[in-house]
Parts: C-alpha cells; structure tokens; sequence
C-alpha cells in the first residue's frame, strides 16, 4: 500500500495501526488498547494522538516508533505522533476485541467499569482465572510483569496469571 498523506483516508490509518502491536503484550494492537486517542489532518499533515496507559510507561517510546513506522512504510511521510497525558487513559478505551485477547493469551482483563481505588488499596474484587474460568483466586503482587498489571494465582488450577488492572 503506498498512499501519500493527500489521498489516504482517516479510516485507512485506523486499519494500519490495527496492525500495530503492544511490545509488551504482542497480541493486542494500540488501537485495541485504546492507547490511540485520536487522528487528525491538520494543515495537510496527519497528526495521531496517544495516552500511555501509565504515566512514565517505558514502552511508549517503541510505540511512537512502531507507529511511525507503520505509516512511514504506508507512504505517509508528513506526519507527527503527538503524546498526550489528560484526559489520562482508562482500561474503559480498551475494546472487546482487545480484552478478549488479553484473555485468550493468559492475561485477565480488567473488569468491566470497575476501575475503583479498591484495586489499588490490594482489596480486590474476584478475578476470573484466563486459564480455567475459576474466581478462586488470589493477588499475590499489586505489581505484574509491567506495571499495568497485578500478578495473582489460580486456587484450583494453581497457574499464575497477570491481570491487568483497571483505571
């Protein structure tokens, strides 16, 4: 696909960063995440706007790249990639999609619309294990592989899992 900045459309570079994986969880795109905010055309350049999921995120400078890239090697050549911190960023922009990845790779999704200090204060709500379904379950690290996520263990399978938290 080689587009110039002038013929490609806005639904066109949604679908290429669908493409566009998380270098910490490579089975979910930024768009799925919701780590891409928004994308513009402002004085014939196309502007993309992200939110880092945690402020500081080490793994938002690989994403800009990764983004750039991606629409670099689509023959979009004015462009910018634009961080934004506010409105921070919620597990609410993550899509259906994205959090049924989340499961299916070994990761709990973070619970619909409960995005409450509780989590952050260790008193969880029960968290469904992605391996066998079950709610008897335990935190055992408030931090997991990333920051994003919690580190918790299945009581009846016994298998570890990352859950990621909600906010």
């Amino acid at each position: 696909m080689n587009h110039t900045a002038i013929d490609i459309t806005e639904k066109e570079i949604w679908e290429i960063l669908e493409n566009v994986k998380d270098p910490e969880i490579p089975v979910i795109s930024v768009v799925d995440l919701g780590i891409v905010r928004d994308i513009e055309k402002v004085d014939g350049k196309w502007v993309v706007t992200i939110t880092p999921t945690y402020s500081g995120c080490p793994a938002m400078s690989v994403i800009q790249m990764e983004i750039t890239t991606a629409l670099l090697d689509a023959g979009i050549n004015d462009l910018e990639v634009k961080t934004v911190l506010s409105p921070a960023w919620t597990t609410k922009w993550m899509s259906e999609k994205g959090k049924k990845a989340l499961k299916e790779y070994g990761i709990a999704p973070p619970l619909d619309n409960e995005g409450k200090e509780s989590e952050l204060f260790g008193d969880m709500p029960a968290i469904e294990c992605p391996h066998c379904g079950s709610k008897n379950t335990t935190m055992t690290n408030r931090f997991g592989s990333t920051p994003c996520k919690s580190l918790h263990q299945c009581k009846d399978c016994k298998e570890p899992f990352d859950y990621f938290k909600c906010h």
